[in-house]
Parts: C-alpha cells; structure tokens; sequence
C-alpha cells in the first residue's frame, strides 16, 4: 500500500541481456568487474518489469512488458530472442485482476519491452483502456518519415503494431510533460534515453513512489558507476546527465523506486556512497495490508 493506492508489482518475464554488448561508455575491464561482483555474467536473465496501481476509482497499468510481440514480429524476436516473457496477463490475474478492468495504461517510452503487451493478433489486450504515452515519444516512433529514415530499426514497426489498434479505436491520447495524466500520478519528463522518455511519481497521503522506466537497464552496474550508457540512448550524454540528477534526487529523499529492469519485484531505496548508489531492495514481508 502506497498511502491509499495500491501497488502490484508484475513481471512479464526475463530475457537474455547481452550487456558486454550493449553497455556504453564503461571500459571493459570495469563491466566485467561490476557484474563479477553482483555474481553475473554476459549475457543474464534481465527482468521485464510493470507496475499496477488501484487508485481506489481507477486501474492503471504502467508498461506492458513484451507480450506476444516477439511471436508475432520476427525482427523483435531476433533482437530478444526467445526468452521466459509475455507472462504479464497471467500475473494480473493472479493478482486478482482482468485485462478489461484497466482503466488507463501509461507507457514510459515506446520501447517493444515496454508496450509489446498492449496487443495480440492486432487486437487490444486491454479494450476499455486509454493508453497514454509522452507525445514527442509518440510523435518519433509512430512516424511514417522516421521509419522510413531507419529502416533497419524493427522499434518503429513495434510501436506501430501495438499502438494501431487502440489509435483506430480513438483510445490512444499523447500527452506534454510534465504532466499529471491522472489525480495522484504525476509524469516528470527524465529524457535521454527517448526523447519523449518518462519517469512517472505516484504520491497519496504523502507517501511517493518514482517509477523509473528505463532511467537504467543493469543495476549491478549503472549504481555503481551512473555513467554507464547504452547504445539504445537516443542521446546518451542527456540520458547519463538525467540518471545522475534522478538517482541523488532519491537517494536524498528517501523514496520508495520501482523500476523496469531492477530484478523483480523491483521495489527498493536507493543510498548514496560517494559517486556510486547501493540498491535496497524493500523487506519482504507477509503481513495483509489493511
């Protein structure tokens, strides 16, 4: 419980994530290290994480995970290969929960990882949903013209693939952070790693929770050393810079983090030791919320 609202952390699965190859701006030598010392190795099983916010009126869901996406675009399974993902609907269910109860699903960026379960077959997984999105995330990934620019970035035909169905049911609505796309959910733009990328703060009774999307991918190393990038950072100087200012900005004040790739279930503290932040994973505990 999160002051009123009620948070259900989900995972829609792990993949193989091929950091050696993917990671920026480390030396290699340090990568290694950094994994080493977490216990791991490249490639790892990296955790598909979404987040699922009673309100006590509304239903949100925060990302879709991959979903079926894979299965149904061969260039998106080529990049994450087969995997243990698309489990997000059985984990809302066994959370107690149906797909045609959500009432708003926000997306933290148009990544296949992270709206790949908003459809299946061409058909809205979620059919009474509004789905949100930051608009100059929409505006790049939906375009026509930039697909075109890029030809050999199956991103593009993801987005479209799961956003079209809910577009032609007029149940796709953009918005321009900062933002607050629904009472209690705030949408704080954190870019670098999209242009439109988002990072959402969920407050009731005074209790905040920063819900991170992609403002890191391997927290055994991007902690330790926040300088850490990826090659899949639209601007990745801005998204390091963002990283740095969001990551003192919760370890200064003490707020509960959820985030897409944190190893599930994904919720913790951070604290700061000089330039690096440990991970503090919250207590788990078997005592029913009141």
């Amino acid at each position: 419980m999160l002051g009123r609202f009620e948070v259900t952390s989900l995972t829609d699965g792990t993949f193989n994530f091929p950091a050696k190859d993917l990671l920026t701006n480390i030396p290699a030598a340090d990568l290694d290290e950094a994994l080493s010392k977490a216990f791991l190795s490249s490639p790892y099983q990296m955790s598909i994480n979404a987040f699922l916010i009673n309100t006590g009126t509304k239903l949100i869901l925060i990302d879709t995970g991959l979903g079926s996406l894979p299965s149904e675009l061969p260039e998106i399974l080529a990049r994450f290969g087969k995997g243990h993902y698309g489990r997000l609907l059985e984990n809302i269910a066994a959370a107690g929960y149906r797909p045609e109860q959500v009432d708003e699903i926000l997306l933290t960026h148009l990544h296949p990882d992270h709206l790949g379960g908003l459809a299946r077959a061409g058909t809205r997984v979620f059919p009474n949903a509004i789905v949100r999105a930051e608009k100059r995330d929409a505006d790049y990934w939906l375009s026509a013209q930039e697909a075109a620019k890029h030809p050999e970035d199956p991103r593009f035909n993801a987005a479209a693939h799961a956003l079209d169905p809910y577009i032609k049911a007029n149940k796709f609505q953009p918005f321009m952070g900062p933002a607050e796309p629904i009472p209690g959910i705030h949408a704080e733009p954190a870019i670098g790693h999209t242009a439109g990328h988002t990072i959402y703060r969920i407050e009731s009774e005074g209790q905040k929770l920063m819900l991170w999307g992609d403002l890191l991918h391997v927290p055994a190393v991007q902690f330790a050393r926040p300088e850490t990038t990826i090659r899949y950072d639209t601007d990745s100087t801005q998204a390091a810079a963002t990283r740095a200012v969001r990551f003192a900005e919760a370890a200064r004040e003490g707020w509960l983090v959820g985030a897409a790739h944190i190893p599930f279930p994904a919720l913790g503290h951070i604290r700061r030791e000089g330039e690096s932040y440990i991970w503090v994973p919250v207590n788990y505990n078997l005592i029913s919320a009141p």
